[in-house]
């Protein structure tokens, strides 16, 4: 029997795999910081966190005979993956199951911030629309314009089909050729072209800030920009400046840089729709996750190699 500390509390029927294991839960009413991780993770086989959780070098350090770790995200930046690597560690994300959830979000997030929907919705909630004006709320079309998809793994992927059925033409970036039509090689380039920028890459040292105050300036004045990837990918402060002086459009955000809290300047721009990190949020999607978390720890405690393991080359020792 396997001792299994959970940072949070996970949806019940996630827990059937590990039938028979010691469950380590935490307090129903919160996560645990990072000192009660390693109070509680003492004598453990396995940690199963979540986006939120920082499992860094000290942590790993401080739980010998640790066997594997599972982060609830497809994201896997809150984990040490070089530290777990050199403490032979797996560590296992939760990929594929989130993809079409997510997808729906990113498109939501392109209407809503596209048509200003959020102004709109807030004004008529606190008594701002009196009358119908031809020029009251205009906003910009989806249908035919132009969608570029910086990252074109498979969220990427699902949001250029929803793009089909609106006729948009979507041409996309990747950190390598993928040999596929609509490919750009150069970001600055589907910056310029785009009348919508959707964001899909995983948060490393190379896509921090990668839309930063200088990309923004090359983008359309009439574009929209959404990031349902990770919030340091886009630079929040040089954002709200954008939307502020009419730079860019619109844009419809679901990360951001220091969750939970907004950069003020982005709380405060125009024409911004800010939601709280829900791209993945449907009652399937994240039981789904949660289960092929704890299917992929139950599999590493059996002696197997789970197939979403982030750092493979540790079974080859």
């Amino acid at each position: 029997m396997a001792r299994i500390l959970f940072t949070s509390q996970l949806f019940q029927p996630a827990l059937e795999s590990l039938a028979g294991h010691e469950l380590v839960l935490p307090k129903p009413e919160g996560s645990m910081s990072t000192e009660e991780i390693i109070a509680s993770a003492q004598g453990a086989d396995a940690i199963i966190c979540q986006l939120t959780d920082r499992i860094g070098e000290t942590v790993l350090a401080a739980v010998p005979g640790l066997k594997v770790v599972a982060t609830v995200s497809v994201g896997y930046d809150n984990v040490d993956v070089q530290a777990a690597t050199r403490a032979g560690i797996p560590v296992c994300n939760t990929p594929g199951v989130l993809a079409e959830t997510t997808a729906d979000l990113a498109f939501a997030l392109i209407l809503a911030a596209s048509r200003v929907l959020s102004d709109s919705e807030r004004d008529l909630r606190q008594g701002g629309y009196k009358k119908w004006e031809l020029d009251g709320y205009l906003g910009q079309d989806v249908y035919g314009a132009t969608l570029g998809l910086v990252g074109y793994g498979r969220i990427g992927q699902a949001v250029a089909t929803r793009a089909e059925g609106f006729s948009m033409r979507v041409i996309h970036h990747d950190m390598a050729p993928t040999g596929l039509p609509g490919f750009v090689e150069d970001l600055d380039e589907l910056l310029s072209q785009a009348d919508v920028v959707s964001l899909h890459v995983p948060l490393t040292p190379e896509t921090r800030h990668l839309i930063d105050a200088r990309r923004l300036a090359l983008m359309k004045p009439t574009a929209v920009l959404v990031n349902t990837a990770r919030g340091p990918v886009v630079d929040e402060e040089a954002l709200g400046a954008a939307l502020e002086s009419g730079q860019i459009f619109a844009a419809g955000i679901d990360v951001y840089e220091n969750e939970p809290a907004v950069h003020p300047g982005l709380l405060a721009a125009p024409r911004a729709v800010l939601v709280p990190h829900v791209g993945s949020a449907s009652f399937a999607t994240r039981l789904a996750m949660a289960k092929l978390a704890t299917a992929a720890v139950a599999e590493v405690l059996a002696g197997g190699h789970p197939a979403n393991t982030v750092n493979p080359s540790v079974y080859e020792n």
